[in-house]
């Protein structure tokens, strides 16, 4: 199913917004606590939260932790320099190779893959993500409500709910089932908004360090994006006008201010680049051939990466790990290339010298994300169930609501044969997935096999009765 996420949330519900002046300072408007009254920080928290099982349900995810722990880290330090005074974000991956990216309320931002795709380096991705983090420094959301006619929670969760439903099944008719209002849009208080966080999200990222004309230049390249579309413009631009005003805006603004000595690029963005090119390439012999011819015409690091993937993904593991090895002999402690070689060393079934290594970098770096979820696969390979285990539920500590560590969970338990703990964690997949029916009968299974065990069919029971306790309510009972 082709995922078609508007760039923000926020921006569908700008119909709601009347006319007001734009700041020049990075501050809120004079609205005092009425912002906060509209919408608390945590209300929106719990209508980001709804949203999230929406997508987490429907919308296709990338599963690649080197990606995901990128990402995330990048939309963290950028955060810093943001006015976001709850910084904790929540980070989706959309498996989409359409250029997108979109905040929500509660700290959601989503990034399609294809953002990757068509930034030229890491400066003007970032200046996507900048701008999103100035949606949610804004408080876009909540000022949308506070100048909504009917402000209470009730609308804006039913709102959301609506705009979800809309994007995660590319129908925008499915709106008509939300507010009225919200079928009208008015373009004009849009790009209000998206002035607003082009100002916003341009000084956090010259701020952050990165070239000033990294914004201009990745709004460039939608422009050349919207001209080959022809009338089926990507969604980026569907909520973010892009108009010939704010290109020349965007290159104004970062012409007095110098480029020297600021990030445009870094050797993690172009390892990421090429993950993203050749996931999306189906067809693996055309990875092959396009990296091949990639690195004929610019043997860059991120092109001969882009290779030993291609190799690897082609099961051609000797020449992926001998690109990969002269790799690490430039950048030894780099944790994208080795990790990238403990993976390449597993699907090899080079079991040992996976472990060697995943091992020997953990201590460098421990407790890390995708090296711990690479040897807690490893492990679960070799069939050392309980160590495999650990670290997964080691992990669960930090990213309790992650689905994907309770879904590899949930396996590693089947595996090995824990068939109570496998029922329990896969109920924890449900209920994040907002699936809680199935999670409900989850528990039952694992109830009747508890026998005995009072402690743990306690706690199951438990478990049961808060899940019928919400589902009693949804259904008005």
């Amino acid at each position: 199913m082709k995922i078609y996420i508007f760039t923000s949330l926020l921006v569908l519900t700008l119909n709601l917004l009347s006319d007001e002046e734009i700041s020049n300072e990075i501050v809120l408007p004079e609205l005092g606590d009425r912002v906060s009254g509209a919408v608390s920080s945590a209300q929106e928290r719990a209508i980001g939260e709804m949203f999230l099982k929406q997508i987490y349900f429907q919308a296709p995810l990338i599963s690649d932790p080197l990606l995901f722990e990128y990402t995330e880290h990048l939309i963290y330090r950028l955060s810093e320099f943001s006015q976001v005074k709850d910084r904790y974000f929540t980070v989706l991956l959309i498996d989409d190779d359409s250029l997108n990216a979109f905040a929500a309320p509660g700290g959601i931002i989503g990034v399609n893959g294809g953002l990757f795709l068509h930034a030229d380096n890491e400066g003007q991705f970032s200046s996507v993500l900048a701008h999103e983090l100035a949606h949610l420094s804004q408080r876009h959301f909540a000022r949308n409500v506070l100048k909504s006619q009917d402000s209470n929670l009730a609308s804006a969760l039913v709102m959301v709910s609506s705009i979800a439903v809309a994007l995660i099944s590319n129908n925008p008719n499915a709106i008509a089932v939300g507010p009225a209002i919200l079928q009208s849009q008015n373009l004009r208080y849009s790009r209000l908004f998206e002035k607003e966080a082009d100002r916003v999200g341009f000084i956090n990222l010259v701020n952050a360090g990165y070239d000033p004309k990294s914004m201009g230049e990745m709004f460039e390249n939608m422009n050349a994006i919207r001209r080959l579309s022809g009338d089926l413009p990507p969604e980026f631009l569907l909520t973010h006008p892009l108009s010939s005003s704010r290109i020349s805006d965007a290159f104004n603004a970062a012409e007095n201010i110098t480029s020297e000595g600021r990030k445009r690029d870094s050797l993690e963005f172009s390892l990421m680049k090429s993950r993203l090119e050749v996931y999306y390439e189906t067809i693996p012999l055309n990875a092959l051939r396009l990296y091949k011819s990639k690195v004929d015409e610019n043997p860059s690091d991120g092109n001969l990466y882009g290779l030993a993937l291609a190799h690897n993904k082609n099961n051609n593991f000797k020449e992926s790990i001998e690109l990969l090895d002269a790799l690490i002999k430039k950048y030894p402690k780099n944790l994208v290339l080795n990790n990238t070689k403990v993976d390449t060393l597993i699907a090899f079934e080079k079991y040992n010298e996976a472990l060697v290594l995943v091992n020997r970098f953990l201590e460098i770096s421990p407790k890390n994300y995708p090296l711990s979820i690479s040897k807690s696969k490893l492990l679960l390979l070799t069939k050392q169930y309980f160590q495999s285990e650990e670290i997964i539920r080691d992990q669960l500590l930090r990213k309790n609501n992650d689905p994907e560590l309770w879904f590899l969970l949930s396996e590693i338990q089947r595996s090995s044969k824990n068939i109570i703990g496998y029922h329990q964690s896969k109920a924890e997949y449900f209920l994040l997935l907002g699936q809680d029916e199935q999670a409900l009968n989850q528990l039952e299974f694992a109830l009747q096999l508890t026998q005995n065990n009072f402690q743990a069919s306690d706690r199951i029971m438990t478990k049961i009765v808060e899940i019928k306790k919400i589902l009693d309510s949804s259904r008005g009972l």
